[in-house]
């Protein structure tokens, strides 16, 4: 579980998260999914974080119905789809959800 403090120290990439989804056009469930999911995994070095927002992004959309595919999502987040396709089972796994196995 995540604080609001988390929620203020991370601003910065919750917007480009929002700014992602936009792109998008997710609705607000998926949004919702990837903030809580990511805000949950925060890792320490900013260098890795855009690849935990994107997967975190992707997880959501998964989540809500929404599917984008790793390529779309990780243009949107500005990340390589191999960023997406190593982190988005980790993530979800974190969340407490059993990724699909297709």
């Amino acid at each position: 579980m995540y604080s609001a403090r988390d929620r203020v120290a991370n601003e910065e990439w919750l917007a480009r998260i929002e700014q992602a989804a936009d792109r998008l056009d997710l609705g607000s469930e998926a949004r919702s999914f990837a903030t809580d999911m990511f805000l949950s995994e925060v890792p320490d070095e900013d260098r890795s974080k855009r690849a935990i927002a994107a997967a975190s992004l992707y997880a959501g959309a998964l989540i809500a119905g929404e599917e984008r595919s790793q390529s779309r999502v990780a243009d949107a987040m500005d990340v390589s789809r191999l960023s997406v396709q190593q982190n988005w089972k980790p993530v979800l796994e974190a969340a407490g959800f059993r990724p699909p196995s297709w």
